[in-house]
């Protein structure tokens, strides 16, 4: 009875994992969701090592078959992987984002991502039909585009695509790799209010494959937003794709009275 610890060296310094024999909750599951925890946080980064299944159980009091399906759970997640002659290494953990007007650099800096961005694309452009409609501006009218590439722990996560209007705050290329576009427009007096915004999925072509380091077909979770400040008018537009295998997004669903 009781419970059990065991340390395993993490990114930031030593994880602590504890399973209670007393608890309802199976022992497997305990170990399971305090690994995805770690994994999810950045204390147990990508490459990282816990060594050997035979070593885990011993360190924790648990039979070889429990901590062989709590790892299984978080392999089948494609959060861990089994190296032969290695043990099991960390792969990566999923983004889980709620759905809410934040970014997804705040979102990732919140959840310990270390997020990274590199811009491709800093320049004007005219405004086709669809941004013309999501800006409230002419057809055919200069707007701003700005293309990046979200990376977590080197590795990228999202094609961030992103038009507006001309003059609503400097976009300067060493900026948006630093930060997030929408603390940027905080930092220049722009009051974000609410979003009209539009989640889908499909497959990823050749390019994208490419640029998000996934295999052509791949996946691929799309977001498209307007955003609005407090005054009622359109500050962006954004089209964004994201790995479906590294991305996820959270509802939080409501009864009506």
């Amino acid at each position: 009875m009781g419970k059990h610890e065991a340390v395993t060296e993490g990114a930031e310094g030593p994880v602590q994992f504890s399973v209670d024999r007393s608890s309802p909750v199976p022992l497997y599951f305990q170990l399971s969701q305090q690994l995805e925890a770690a994994i999810e946080t950045g204390k147990l980064a990508p490459g990282s090592l816990l060594g050997n299944e035979i070593e885990l159980a011993g360190r924790l009091g648990l039979s070889r078959p429990t901590v062989r399906q709590a790892i299984q759970s978080l392999v089948d997640k494609g959060l861990l992987v089994r190296r032969r002659g290695i043990g099991t290494q960390v792969v990566h953990s999923q983004v889980k984002r709620p759905l809410e007007l934040s970014s997804l650099y705040d979102d990732l800096e919140a959840a310990g991502q270390k997020p990274a961005t590199k811009v491709l694309l800093n320049t004007t452009t005219e405004a086709t039909a669809e941004v013309a409609a999501a800006l409230g501006v002419a057809e055919g009218e200069e707007v701003a585009l700005v293309e990046r590439l979200r990376l977590t722990h080197g590795e990228p996560m999202a094609h961030l695509r992103n038009h507006l209007p001309l003059g609503l705050i400097e976009l300067e290329t060493a900026q948006l790799e630093s930060t997030g576009l929408y603390r940027l427009m905080r930092n220049a007096g722009i009051t974000l209010h609410s979003a009209r915004q539009a989640v889908g999925a499909r497959v990823a072509d050749a390019a994208e494959a490419e640029r998000l380091a996934e295999e052509a077909g791949a996946p691929l979770l799309t977001m498209q937003r307007t955003t609005f400040d407090d005054t009622g008018r359109a500050v962006e537009f954004g089209s964004h794709v994201y790995r479906a295998s590294r991305y996820a997004f959270e509802f939080q669903l409501l009864v009506r009275p």
